[in-house]
């Protein structure tokens, strides 16, 4: 695998459990360097950077990007940002990968697409559990067809979030609600495992503020349908279930991070588990590997997550919020 030099532009939440997965799987003996963090402050750059041993601390994002000692930068703001600071990185040559939600909407990822296209190099959504080993496996198992054909899938991804108005996932100035931040991973599993919806039935309950605090959807894939729901407010069994003609596939909670599954034929009887063993790691480092891969291969029709699953799913989170209501600055762009 290709040794690429990580940047990390942000320094929260996200950015810490990426970093951390790139640091333990260096540690076990992937092409895994992390050069770099960028942070608004110099401050909360320096401390981010001594806790994972990373060798530059810069005041701002625009010093980041121009790090000659980063290749690769991990965006890993609130998705209002990503649009902006993915094309300050790809402006500066370098390939991204871009936390989920990709952007804001449709139209603001086939701008960074776009751009990155021009720029030869590569942009990556970010939407982590596509590339873990339990999903390919889980792939292998659909085409090999020992479910029968495919009918329903049926995923949640809810928690009891912070309730205070001025926090992100409240705050419809930083593309708060439940869809785009939690609900993006049932989305995502359905555009998967069934492909894009022909037709989408979505209705949400809104917060005050104006974003959805709930929603859910109804969603038609040729002959399959998808359940999917998501909340900020309260806590879920997050399960996931796929089933067929033959068979079922049950997976464990939370079902879109690496865990296990089991398969069942018709008579319940368990044809296949598999247990993932991550070695200690969230699973983060496999967008890392697949990134190294496409700079070395570029894109093939076998890539787990191409440009235009990532359009596509955003343009299905785009009908969701048209139906729900929910509108945020960045619609107001699309032409």
């Amino acid at each position: 695998m290709r040794r690429l030099r990580w940047g990390i532009l942000g320094a929260g939440g996200i950015a810490e459990t990426f970093t951390r997965d790139l640091v333990g799987a260096r540690a076990q003996g992937a092409a895994l360097d992390v050069m770099a963090v960028g942070a608004r402050d110099q401050v909360r750059s320096q401390e981010f950077a001594d806790r994972f041993g990373i060798p530059h601390a810069h005041d701002s994002y625009e010093a980041l990007v121009a790090d000659p000692d980063v290749d690769a930068v991990y965006v890993a703001t609130p998705h209002v940002f990503h649009r902006e600071q993915a094309l300050l990185a790809i402006a500066a040559g370098k390939h991204v990968l871009v936390e989920k939600p990709f952007t804001v909407n449709a139209a603001e990822a086939r701008e960074v697409f776009a751009a990155a296209e021009a720029a030869s190099v590569v942009a990556l959504d970010a939407m982590w559990t596509r590339f873990v080993p339990q999903n390919v496996r889980l792939r292998g198992i659909l085409r090999s067809g020992v479910i029968g054909e495919l009918r329903l899938f049926t995923g949640t991804h809810a928690q009891a979030l912070p309730t205070d108005p001025r926090h992100r996932i409240n705050d419809p100035a930083l593309g708060g609600g439940a869809l785009l931040d939690l609900g993006v991973y049932p989305v995502a599993f359905a555009h998967d495992v069934l492909g894009a919806p022909t037709a989408i039935v979505a209705q949400a309950r809104l917060s005050s503020q104006g974003v959805d605090a709930s929603i859910g959807s109804v969603m038609q894939h040729g002959d399959a349908q998808s359940l999917l729901f998501s909340a900020l407010d309260l806590a879920a069994s997050n399960t996931g279930r796929i089933d067929g003609t033959t068979g079922r596939i049950e997976i464990d909670s939370p079902f879109f991070v690496p865990g296990g599954f089991t398969v069942y034929d018709s008579s319940g009887t368990v044809v296949e588990r598999y247990d993932a063993d991550e070695k200690g790691l969230r699973g983060m480092q496999h967008q890392a590997f697949e990134m190294a891969r496409l700079v070395d291969e570029g894109w093939t029709d076998d890539a787990p997550l191409t440009p235009g699953d990532t359009i596509a799913i955003m343009e299905t989170m785009d009908e969701m919020r048209r139906q729900a209501g929910v509108v945020y600055e960045a619609d107001s762009r699309v032409v």
